[in-house]
């Protein structure tokens, strides 16, 4: 299904396949596309996959896309940023579902982000600070949903407590993988690094549709995967060109590397160069002269 396909209006139950039906959220932006893509799995008592902003409209919307004598059984979050998880608490509120995820904003968080993160890096932007699920999904666990077994797996990289869920033949992939936009790595939220591994992970599991939290459903998501690992290797190989011809400052590599974005994306794209530069570091293919951060010199190592 391409964009031009995919024309669901916000409020209303946009039906996907047998069991699914997924309610787009009122928060469109240059970030999120047409908004969140919060899904409904299965029938009768039913399963929520990112119920999305704290939104009282598109709570409403939720309860009102349930069909007769439906109950909401169980919430499911992919991480812990304002446009997935803050819908979760005043859900299970009003229907007793328990919330599970990975854990809390911080969980998942790579060591190096980690120890980076009480210095100058910047970052937490759009982060649920007080998300706290009721239950702690590990990577690996499998839960029942819509009669199928769907599987949790933990997807570091565009943020530390990321889970994307397999479902049959398809994979839940909340912003790791997206169909009309590349994800953004902001640390010390991110990690380029896993983001990578991540990638590797999920292809490895083969031929499955994509359904994303933002944008229309992936027919062939592991061909996405690909495509986007792709274009991190070419951004990669931009900004160590950059540092080649003398760039040192953040501002001046991304001038550099980001010429194809719209002005107003450019803070964003600078929190990608920082990730790259600091996975270029952890393999010694660059060096800052100094912590990590958005006001440090960097160097080809």
């Amino acid at each position: 299904m391409t964009l031009a396909d995919f024309l669901p209006r916000v409020g209303q139950p946009w039906p996907l396949a047998p069991g699914l039906r997924l309610v787009l959220a009122p928060n469109a932006s240059p970030m999120t596309e047409r908004g969140t893509n919060t899904y409904i799995l299965g029938e009768g008592a039913v399963t929520v996959i990112d119920p999305g902003p704290a939104d009282p409209a598109h709570l409403a919307a939720i309860s009102a896309a349930l069909h007769p004598g439906e109950r909401i059984s169980q919430i499911l979050v992919t991480h812990a940023h304002l446009d997935h998880s803050p819908a979760a608490a005043p859900l299970s509120a009003q229907t007793g579902a328990p919330v599970l995820a990975f854990g809390d904003a911080r969980a998942g968080r790579s060591r190096r982000m980690a120890a980076l993160s009480g210095g100058d890096l910047g970052g937490g932007e759009g982060v649920d600070t007080g998300f706290a699920p009721h239950e702690r999904l590990a990577d690996g666990v499998t839960l029942e949903a819509g009669g199928q077994v769907l599987t949790a797996i933990h997807t570091p990289g565009h943020f530390g407590n990321h889970l994307c869920f397999q479902w049959g033949g398809a994979l839940f992939s909340g912003d790791h993988v997206m169909g009309w936009a590349p994800s953004l790595v902001s640390p010390p939220d991110g990690d380029l690094t896993d983001f990578m591994a991540s990638l590797d992970r999920i292809e490895a599991l083969g031929a499955l549709a994509y359904y994303p939290g933002h944008g229309a459903p992936i027919e062939e998501g592991a061909a996405r995967v690909r495509a986007l690992r792709a274009h991190r290797r070419g951004r990669e190989e931009a900004i160590r060109a950059a540092l080649r011809d003398g760039a040192r400052s953040l501002g001046a590599i991304t001038d550099r590397v980001y010429t194809d974005v719209p002005p107003a994306l450019l803070p964003a794209a600078a929190r990608n160069v920082l990730a790259h530069l600091i996975d270029l570091q952890a393999r010694n293919l660059a060096r800052f002269d100094g912590p990590p951060g958005p006001q440090t010199p960097v160097f080809p190592a």
